[in-house]
């Protein structure tokens, strides 16, 4: 019997970019790198430990914009012609290279890696990777959790409890909808939780929520187990605190293993290093060097000076650190089983992304990682939330505090001066939808009308994405994340009028229809 249990748990989310009126834009290519880089690497290393019989567990939380983008038609055409790009680049450097015994083996690697991609994307999960998921799912091997409708940041959108609502409401319905059954758990945007939350996350058939470590050892009561066991709230949904110590070994930039020198080097990318006029054919809009994802130069050390990549070396670190982090992870059981009258659990939580895309072995490491705690040791077993719910429903009942896994702790990184003039406009625009709604709902809206607050709802649900204020705190993509907030604001506020004044223009209603296409289920009562 194993004396503790590991739950693995990848978060994946991206902001909802998809943009039909231009012929292309550089912000789609971040879904196009996502799912090249992790999710169908992911996904490949979920197939090939199913086809080997290992019965593992894991838990990923695919966000409802992550979902609908995997789903959407004309971004699976338009990253299949991504695709097609990279892999004529890929054939270029590979005749390029062909002399040079430094990089050819490397652009063969990447040339057969896209080939590969695409045959995954398009012939094995017919370009849609929700069915994957759903795969695995059924399979009983990875439980999939859901979030809020475009990751809003909650505990900034309570002020108006019909967003905080609607958020959580329309996330867990999407999913319903693309995975034939209803989520068990939700990832709280940037764990951002705050006292009340899991009153709502109840009324949408909510079993349990992560929280940052200090949520928990911050509870109303303290903790009996601290980190190692969930608390329950007193409405009976469950809070999975994170452990630290096993964050701290991936992502830490001083001791996490994606910083060893032996590991592929994210900066160093051909889109870059190359003559301008060999990559333009192969960036968007032929204008700005973008990244391609072939890169051959390794992490080498803190210098400019980068030496080859090499694979073998990397697949070996790899072997090595997914039993350094196995090793520790079983001492850490073995400290807390002494002294606890149930077998701890580790969470161990990680944007999904980390896993090849900023770390390219990641999801090799991860694959080892599971193999290795499958044959080579009996101390921990891999398990999700629910499993532990179901095999351990008794839990110590406290309210965790507030709190998220930004910077500091709390809600700074959503809320400071670079942003903070957002949210007086969706407070207002939140309230503005809620009395739509309930004016209209003794009416009996006509079809059009009807039509136009669904449009409005998905406008205002955009515009509360977090993504928008995280951009304009890191200051990466600033103009975007301004455009995006005043668009989708400026079309809730143009909808919200036309519903209002009764004149509702159908083509423009019909053209924010195409351009805004999430959700084409949405619920404007759950704004009530």
């Amino acid at each position: 019997m194993a004396r503790g249990y590991l739950c693995f748990l990848l978060h994946a989310h991206l902001p909802y970019v998809r943009h039909p009126e231009h012929e292309s834009f550089l912000e789609e290519s971040w879904f196009f790198e996502a799912v090249t880089e992790t999710y169908i690497p992911l996904i490949n290393a979920f197939d090939r430990l199913l086809s080997d019989g290992i019965d593992f567990r894991i838990t990923v939380s695919l966000s409802p914009p992550l979902v609908a983008m995997f789903q959407d038609e004309f971004l699976q055409s338009r990253y299949l012609a991504h695709m097609s790009r990279l892999c004529e680049l890929a054939e270029k450097e590979v005749e390029r290279t062909r002399n040079d015994g430094r990089f050819h083996h490397l652009a063969q690697m990447y040339h057969d890696m896209f080939v590969r991609t695409v045959a995954v994307f398009r012939d094995r999960y017919g370009c849609d990777l929700v069915r994957a998921f759903r795969k695995f799912e059924e399979a009983g091997v990875v439980e999939v959790m859901t979030s809020a409708a475009t990751h809003g940041f909650l505990p900034l959108l309570q002020t108006e409890p019909s967003a905080v609502r609607a958020q959580v409401l329309t996330g867990v319905e999407h999913h319903r909808r693309a995975f034939g059954r209803p989520p068990r758990g939700l990832w709280l945007p940037e764990c951002g939780y705050y006292p009340g939350v899991e009153d709502v996350l109840r009324e949408a058939g909510i079993r349990y929520f992560v929280v940052e470590s200090h949520g928990v050892l911050n509870a109303s009561v303290r903790p009996h187990y601290g980190l190692m066991a969930p608390i329950v709230c007193r409405n009976g949904v469950a809070a999975f605190g994170r452990d630290p110590e096993s964050s701290k070994q991936v992502w830490s930039s001083v001791e996490g293993y994606p910083g060893d020198a032996d590991y592929r080097d994210f900066y160093r990318d051909v889109g870059f290093d190359l003559d301008f006029e060999y990559v333009k054919p192969y960036i968007l809009d032929g204008r700005i060097r973008i990244m391609t994802g072939i890169k051959y130069y390794r992490v080498t050390g803190r210098t400019e000076a980068k030496e080859p990549y090499q694979p073998r070396w990397a697949a070996e670190k790899a072997a090595l650190h997914a039993g350094n982090f196995m090793f520790w992870r079983n001492k850490q059981i073995e400290h807390h089983a002494a002294d606890m009258d149930r077998p701890p659990l580790l969470l161990a939580p990680y944007d999904a992304e980390l896993f090849g895309h900023w770390w390219f072995e990641g999801p090799q490491w991860l694959e080892l990682l599971i193999r290795k705690i499958t044959f080579d040791q009996d101390i921990v077993k891999l398990m999700t939330p629910s499993d532990y719910l179901a095999r351990l429903p008794v839990l110590q009942q406290a309210t965790p505090s507030a709190s998220s896994w930004g910077y500091r702790g709390y809600n700074e990184f959503w809320l400071n001066g670079g942003n903070d003039w957002v949210y007086p406009h969706l407070h207002r625009a939140a309230r503005l939808m809620k009395e739509l709604v309930e004016r209209t709902r003794g009416e009996r809206p006509d079809a059009l009308t009807e039509r136009a607050l669904k449009q409005a709802a998905r406008s205002l649900l955009l515009a509360q994405a977090s993504d928008w204020a995280f951009i304009m705190k890191t200051g990466t993509s600033v103009q975007y994340a301004h455009r995006r907030m005043r668009d989708h604001l400026a079309r809730f506020h143009y909808l919200a009028r036309a519903v209002r004044e009764g004149r509702i223009d159908e083509p423009r209603l019909r053209a924010l229809e195409v351009m805004d296409n999430i959700f084409p289920h949405v619920e404007p009562a759950a704004f009530a």
